[in-house]
């Protein structure tokens, strides 16, 4: 959908940066100009829009209620499809980034295929909750207003993950007994037995990464509702707000190939630390801990659909905690592990273990759990 023409709107006044507004405008195409819309007239028009300013040092929330197929562009460029019929909020800060902006503003525009948008539905998300101020430098509260997610997908997902771990435990009743069982769990010899042995060597390893993979992969999705929200994988892998399953098998994909590429990752740092040794009982841990600890998240991504539209605060606490505490105890795990064949407080080793896990845990920490 490309619109044009020129802007002979007043320049928004400064309190109304990153507010969406009742002005909506629709192409007329005899004169190809945008002139205001009117309620009630000219229902052959599928496309609606707004001239909007956006600074970048906000937020700028909207919420809206669209029917399937509705879609949302930003300076022509599309930033939304509606996967369903329900009520959206959007963030459109993220979309802004790369586009220029037109005598500082940007043309938000909603298209339909087959009916006219309902463009009354459209409000700014952002609730903010003022007290009495009694005094001067009280501070108001702002409260962060979530994007909506389709539940629906997650559910999916869910019954998948269920069938995934049943048929493990139903074609490979000795590998999962030994990785789930809470007996194995604490003894080191348990990384002698089952798959572990050789990690990453036969099929019923892989399936069981690719399940643990799905199951983090649906919780990061819970936390971070449009992958635009991390701007490194942004430049790259641009993915719709709408597109939750795309976004949970993109998610998939990069913690399977993570966990295998990490093998090779601890290969290459222990021939330059000179520690070949301890690569196979330190990778063979860090699979067992998070393999064990990732059957676990599915429940957490069933608290998240059941309460985060009553507590989203709350939930979104407890998904970024749960995702912590998986990858801050299989760190942990490593380091004692590791302490069994050889003393961590050996600077050398101390300073390989930094190299292999601490770090690579603070960034992964900082792109899923404090990225907003």
């Amino acid at each position: 959908m490309v619109v044009t023409g020129t802007i002979n709107a007043q320049v928004l006044p400064l309190e109304q940066e990153n507010t969406i507004t009742a002005d909506w405008l629709v192409y007329k195409s005899n004169t190809k100009e945008l002139i205001p819309y009117v309620a009630g007239a000219g229902a052959s028009n599928n496309a609606v829009h707004q001239w909007v300013q956006i600074t970048p040092a906000n937020a700028f929330l909207i919420s809206f209620a669209a029917t399937k197929g509705t879609c949302l562009f930003l300076n022509n460029q599309l930033i939304f499809i509606a996967d369903s019929t329900a009520a959206f909020k959007l963030n459109l800060v993220p979309y802004a980034q790369d586009l220029k902006a037109k005598q500082g503003k940007y043309l938000l525009s909603v298209w339909h295929p087959e009916q006219q948008p309902v463009v009354s539905s459209f409000k700014n998300a952002e609730a903010i909750q003022q007290g009495a101020v009694q005094g001067q430098g009280q501070s108001v509260l702002a409260v962060r207003v979530r994007e909506y997610v389709n539940l629906n997908a997650f559910i999916i997902f869910i019954l998948l993950i269920g069938l995934l771990y049943g048929a493990l435990k139903s074609n490979y009743p000795a590998d999962f007994s030994s990785l789930y069982s809470i007996n194995s769990f604490f003894r080191t010899n348990a990384l002698q037995e089952g798959f572990l042995s050789k990690p990453v060597s036969s099929w019923s390893s892989i399936l069981f990464i690719i399940v643990f993979s799905l199951s983090l992969a649906l919780l990061i999705a819970a936390i971070h509702t449009e992958v635009q929200h991390i701007q490194l994988l942004n430049q790259f892998f641009p993915v719709s707000a709408a597109g939750i399953s795309t976004k949970v098998i993109f998610y998939t994909v990069l913690i399977f190939l993570f966990i295998l590429i990490k093998y090779l990752f601890l290969k290459m740092m222990a021939f330059i630390f000179g520690l070949e040794q301890v690569v196979h009982l330190q990778y063979r841990e860090f699979l067992r801990t998070i393999l064990f600890l990732g059957i676990f998240l599915p429940v957490i991504v069933l608290f998240y659909m059941a309460f985060n539209a009553s507590m989203p605060q709350v939930i979104l606490l407890a998904s970024n905690l749960a995702v912590a505490f998986v990858l801050i105890v299989t760190i942990v795990r490593v380091f004692a592990t590791v302490n069994t064949k050889a003393s961590v407080l050996n600077l050398h080793l101390f300073s390989y273990l930094c190299a292999t896990e601490v770090i690579p845990l603070a960034i992964i920490l900082k792109l899923i759990v404090f990225n907003f």
